[in-house]
């Protein structure tokens, strides 16, 4: 407090003290002398907090007609489950997903307005219809003029199917030849094409030979699909009525330089179990045939291309070959169409 202050209050409290001493009145009373107290409001007092209720905000309504020593013998876990509804039909807590898995849903949103029964009959009919639909494609991998040293000649490769996913009919024709000359070697398969997983399927049917030499017929059992990195294999057994045994893998694979610009690559090699004279066809390794053709699509359907194939015959074969006057290997230059429809 400044002196100045205390200078000022000091007479008010000396005669406040004198007038104490004159009446008997205590000082702070008397200080306060001549003061409206009445309208004057003092701050109401703050009640004291009463004892917390254990069941507020809980619904009390299924337990108003309990007897209270029911009420108050009811388990805890009871009174958890309506609030968490973690407890099962016994009472006992769950194991954190354990709870059962909601209903499925149906794949017919329609059976809740109508006739379920008649919901099923109708999909039956569409998988009927749509289900098995199907579908068609012919191939020739290879049409093309090769260019030998000699005499020119051709080649063909080609295969047709018509089914669905799983079944389908296979067609498959094969077969090179002379200009000038009747066909070397010609051959025609039909086959039932059967899927055994996305990638292979399982053949089987009958092969009919022509061209030089008596004709067989062979039956057929096969397997056909794409192997990783896409290489396109095949491998056949056959068996002809007269008891020949020949076999042949082959395989090629696409190999794309550009969008339109493709390299193929391609190997075909035959064996038989026995020789077969008056075929030309020796036992083992007969003959081996390697290709690289270079194709641009004009469209994915039509693609001409130009490359090499070199064919060499081999063991027995190669000595028949040269026995009848023939070659046992020669290299062509190829050029040719590659189209399906």
């Amino acid at each position: 407090m400044s002196r100045a202050a205390f200078l000022g209050l000091s007479p008010l409290v000396l005669a406040a003290s004198l007038s104490a001493q004159a009446t008997g009145v205590p000082m702070d009373q008397a200080m306060h002398q001549g003061h409206d107290m009445s309208t004057m409001q003092m701050p109401a007092p703050v009640p004291a907090p009463g004892p917390v209720d254990p069941h507020a905000g809980h619904d009390m309504q299924g337990m108003e007609d309990m007897p209270m020593s029911e009420a108050q013998s009811a388990p805890a876990s009871d009174t958890a489950a309506g609030q968490t509804g973690a407890t099962g039909p016994s009472g006992t807590d769950r194991e954190p997903g354990s709870a059962p898995p909601p209903p499925i849903a149906s794949d017919r949103p329609a059976d809740r307005f109508y006739d379920p029964a008649a919901m099923a009959t109708a999909q039956a009919a569409l998988l009927g219809e749509h289900g098995g639909m199907t579908f068609h494609k012919v191939l020739f991998n290879l049409a093309e003029y090769q260019a030998r040293n000699g005499r020119d000649g051709y080649r063909w490769d080609a295969s047709a199917w018509f089914g669905g996913d799983i079944n389908r009919l296979a067609v498959k024709s094969e077969g090179e030849g002379s200009f000038g000359e009747p066909i070397d070697h010609g051959e025609v398969q039909a086959l039932w094409s059967h899927a055994v997983d996305p990638y292979w399927n399982v053949q089987g049917g009958i092969r009919q030979d022509f061209g030089k030499g008596p004709d067989r017929t062979y039956a057929v059992l096969g397997i056909e699909g794409i192997a990783p990195y896409w290489f396109d294999l095949g491998a056949s057994a056959y068996v002809s009525t007269k008891g020949d045994i020949l076999a042949r893998i082959e395989g090629d694979i696409d190999q794309r330089i550009t969008q339109k610009l493709i390299l193929q690559p391609r190997l075909e090699a035959n064996f038989a179990a026995q020789d077969i004279p008056e075929n030309g066809i020796g036992s083992g390794l007969s003959n081996v045939e390697l290709g690289l053709r270079l194709r641009y699509e004009i469209t994915r359907e039509f693609a001409p291309y130009v490359g090499v194939s070199w064919d060499r015959k081999i063991g027995d074969t190669a000595r028949m070959a040269r026995s009848a006057g023939e070659r046992a290997s020669y290299a062509s230059l190829v050029a040719g169409i590659r189209f399906w429809f």
